[in-house]
């Protein structure tokens, strides 16, 4: 089945040349565009995508807002489009359950294996310049864990910890199996189970979570 994709980005040269290369893939569907946050959760709404493809800097309502707004009323995943100068909300993005973020000069390749990615549950978080931004972020949006903070990883199993650790480090669920010798399948039971007991939307905040507490 195709994976529908709802584009929004104001600068509607960018949009075109978005929809242009998701729509070269076989496997990708784009069933929307938009032009503003409120219109990306309007549609979002309507048209039940599973990925919204959203910039981070529109009118009328920002993309960290309308992330926050599609996340949480579970209308679809949103992979967040960014550049480096607007990295603050980038964190935000992410803290408000984006599964993950691109940055605007991406290659076609990339764009695309970005949206499958997500759309198969896994975040971006793979690419070492996500790794070093997540880090960076967590060292400088919060205080040192204390007890009260990392009291929440009472709920976890041991093992659960350990693949908390990994989506830390940024590790596909291909590499955590391996790290971790157990079945990619087991891997992602582990996953959901963490996002669970954590209370977390995406395998990304548990990450930006683990950088913080220092796992």
């Amino acid at each position: 089945m195709s994976i529908r994709v709802l584009v929004a980005e104001d600068q509607s040269a960018v949009r075109a040349g978005l929809v242009l290369i998701l729509g070269s893939a076989p496997d990708i569907e784009v069933v929307g565009e938009a032009g503003d946050g409120e219109e990306a959760v309007r549609l979002a709404r309507e048209l039940r995508p599973d990925l919204v493809l959203m910039d981070v800097s529109m009118p009328r309502l920002d993309g960290v807002s309308a992330t926050r707004q599609v996340v949480s009323e579970g209308l679809a995943d949103v992979l967040v489009l960014t550049t480096f100068d607007l990295d603050s909300y980038v964190f935000g993005a992410l803290r408000a359950g984006a599964s993950g973020f691109l940055l605007k000069d991406t290659e076609a390749h990339g764009l695309l294996e970005a949206v499958r990615t997500v759309a198969r549950g896994e975040g971006m978080i793979a690419p070492a310049v996500t790794r070093r931004l997540i880090a960076e972020f967590a060292g400088a949006t919060a205080a040192p864990p204390d007890a009260a903070d990392r009291a929440v990883l009472d709920a976890l199993t041991r093992r659960e910890r350990e693949v908390l650790g990994c989506l830390g480090e940024g590790l596909s669920n291909a590499e955590v199996a391996v790290r971790l010798s157990m079945a990619e399948a087991t891997v992602k039971t582990h996953v959901s189970r963490v996002l669970g007991k954590l209370g977390l939307r995406s395998r990304v905040q548990a990450a930006v979570l683990a950088q913080e507490l220092g796992i």
